[in-house]
Parts: structure tokens; C-alpha cells; sequence
């Protein structure tokens, strides 16, 4: 057999031409599945209310490891004086939480067990496509391990002021309790771990992408947290289409709307927007600065925004350059490393 000159052709083949293709029945998947899925009852001390101290927050979760690793949602363990678990065998353990990264809401929990667990199997979020199959697997409002179905809606969702991390969108039916399951392919593999639920819209879930959640449990397990660099500023996108709707002489690049007091772009002086205006039902906060490369990086996306601040590391001094008043400066600051913000876990 000849395979030389197919080679280049094979190379070339999108990763998802060579996905693993599955036909089993969602039953088949469920009983694979759900014998690692377990339900997380979380009780929390709300200050807020004197006369109702104690809540309880009941979630879902799935293991990964038999020693008792289980990754869950932040939200759902975050806080929390004391944790249980429950196994699908309805086995009851105590929990304590390894790590937590509240940008992606992921949390690493472990329960001590005398045997190995049930464990679901990681599979490769990045061959996801549009309109595939999944299954959301869970305890939604306190019931007992329940499988919802649907399809991957789309792909590298960003939500602005909820999600800075591309997400996967659905349309399985995700429900309270549901958060921090296992959302699961045809071949019974975890390809996203259920958040949240749209409350505006019917039918629209998002996952953290499974390839997302395997890149910070190294840091997890080890630091408890995950170091990301940050900059202390919030913005979007613009181009010439906005400025000539808004009627102001706007640079094309990255729109600083946001500057966090203290924060390193604070303290290098950039500049925030003051006013707030809605164009064709999208809100944008003018008259802050415009940023425009990063270390002579060009900054046009939000996407090449984010992409270049991953690369820089907390106590690394750079340069970033600004439009302000039509004039082009130089400012440089002091990358730190990213805090908890208060939109940060917001239920």
C-alpha cells in the first residue's frame, strides 16, 4: 500500500475529520455516565440575613479521579463552612474544597473514601461542532441524577460582565442544581461542566469547555488557584462604523470602558469612560482612552485583547499604547496578578 502521497492530504484534515464517532443510545451513555455524577449540598452562612443564618445550596458534580477528586462549579462550593456529598449509590461523604478558579468557575473538591470511585472520562471539547448531540447529567432542584438532552447551540460564546472564557452554548435543558454536572457527548465522554442558564431566553445553557477545565487542574491541585495576569481594565471592541454612528472622531482598537481603581492601568493613568450611550441595543461607556497595542502588539479584538495579556505575566512592567483626544501615547504598568472582582461569581 502506497501512503506517501496521501500524507500531505492527511495533515491537512481539520481535527474534528478524525473525532471519534459514537451511535450508542442516550441510555447506554447515561449508564456509563451517571455512576460518577454525585450531588454536592453545600451549606453557606448568609450575613446578610440575621434571621435565616444557615443556606443551603444544592448542586451537581463529577468525579474525575478514584481517590475522590470531583470537579464541580466555584459558585456552588465557594464560601461554603461545611460540604457533603452524595454518591450515586447514595453513599454520604464529607468534602473539602482543593482549589478554585473563579474565572471559569470550576472547583476541584475531595472526599476521602476507603475505595476507588466511579470515574467519568475527559474528553476533547476543541472537536465540538455545531448542532452535535450532548446530554447535560445532573440533580436539577434536588432531584436525583436526571439526563436532559439537546445539541451544542454554539461554540466560543463570550458573555460580556458573566464570561470572559469562550463557552459552549446549548440547548439541553440546564436547571438549578444542574450546575457544576458533566455535559457529555455521544461516546459518553465530559466535553463541558454545566454553569448557568439563561434567564432571559428558553433553551440556551452554557458549559465551561471540558479542554478549559483540564488546563487549570494542574494549578488546582497544587496552588489551590489559578495565577492569571492582569491589566485592571475592561472594555470592548470599536471600529469605524461606531464612530460614525455616535458622531465622534472614535480610533479603531480597544475601547477602555472600565478602569479598576488601583489596578495596574489605574496607576499608569489610563483613562475610563465617563458616559454611557446605547447603539442599536448595544451599551458602550465613552470617553475613556482607546488602547492600541500592547508591547507594539496591535489590539484591535477583544479576543487579540485577551490572547496577548495571557502571555504576559504578574511583575512583568510593559508598554501599552493610547489614543486619548486623537493623540497617540506611551504608558507603561505593572502587570499584577488577577484578584477575585465582584462580578465574579454572581449566581
Amino acid at each position: 500500500m502506497r501512503l506517501g502521497p496521501l500524507l500531505p492530504l492527511l495533515l491537512v484534515l481539520p481535527a474534528h475529520a478524525f473525532a471519534e464517532s459514537c451511535t450508542e443510545s442516550f441510555a447506554v451513555i447515561y449508564g456509563k455516565v451517571s455512576p460518577a455524577v454525585v450531588s454536592i449540598q453545600a451549606t453557606k452562612i448568609n450575613k446578610a440575613k440575621p434571621q435565616r443564618r444557615f443556606e443551603t445550596l444544592v448542586g451537581s458534580g463529577v468525579v474525575i479521579e478514584r481517590d475522590g477528586q470531583i470537579l464541580t462549579n466555584a459558585h456552588v462550593v465557594d464560601g461554603a463552612a461545611s460540604l457533603s456529598v452524595t454518591l450515586d449509590s447514595g453513599t454520604k461523604a464529607a468534602a473539602k474544597v482543593i482549589g478554585l478558579d473563579s474565572l471559569l468557575d470550576l472547583a476541584l473538591i475531595r472526599i476521602e473514601t476507603p475505595s476507588s470511585l466511579a470515574t467519568a472520562r475527559l474528553g476533547d471539547s476543541s472537536t465540538l461542532r455545531v448542532g452535535d448531540e450532548v446530554a447535560a447529567i445532573g440533580n436539577p432542584i434536588g432531584l436525583e441524577q436526571t439526563m436532559t438532552r439537546g445539541i451544542v447551540s454554539g461554540l466560543n460564546r463570550i458573555l460580556p460582565g458573566l464570561a470572559e472564557q469562550p463557552m459552549i452554548q446549548t440547548d439541553a435543558p440546564i436547571n438549578p442544581g444542574n450546575s457544576g454536572g458533566p455535559l457529555v457527548d455521544r461516546c459518553a465522554n465530559v466535553v463541558g461542566i454545566n454553569t448557568f442558564v439563561s434567564e432571559e431566553a428558553q433553551s440556551i445553557g452554557f458549559s465551561v469547555p471540558i479542554n478549559s477545565a483540564k488546563a487549570v487542574l494542574r494549578d488546582l491541585r497544587e496552588t489551590g488557584r489559578v495565577i492569571r495576569p492582569w491589566l485592571g481594565l475592561q472594555g470592548r471592541e470599536v471600529d469605524a462604523s461606531l464612530s460614525s454612528i455616535v458622531r465622534l472622531p472614535l480610533t479603531a482598537g480597544y475601547l477602555v470602558e472600565i478602569v479598576y481603581d488601583g489596578g495596574p492601568a489605574d496607576r499608569a493613568g489610563v483613562r475610563g469612560g465617563t458616559t454611557s450611550v446605547v447603539v442599536q441595543g448595544e451599551e458602550y461607556l465613552l470617553g475613556g482612552d482607546v488602547l492600541t497595542a500592547i508591547q507594539g502588539a496591535p489590539i484591535r479584538t477583544h479576543a487579540e485583547y485577551l490572547a496577548k495579556v495571557r502571555t504576559l505575566k504578574a511583575g512583568q512592567r510593559v508598554k501599552v499604547t493610547i489614543v486619548r483626544d486623537g493623540q497617540s501615547r506611551e504608558l507603561t504598568l505593572t502587570v499584577t496578578e488577577r484578584p477575585r472582582l465582584p462580578a465574579d461569581l454572581v449566581e
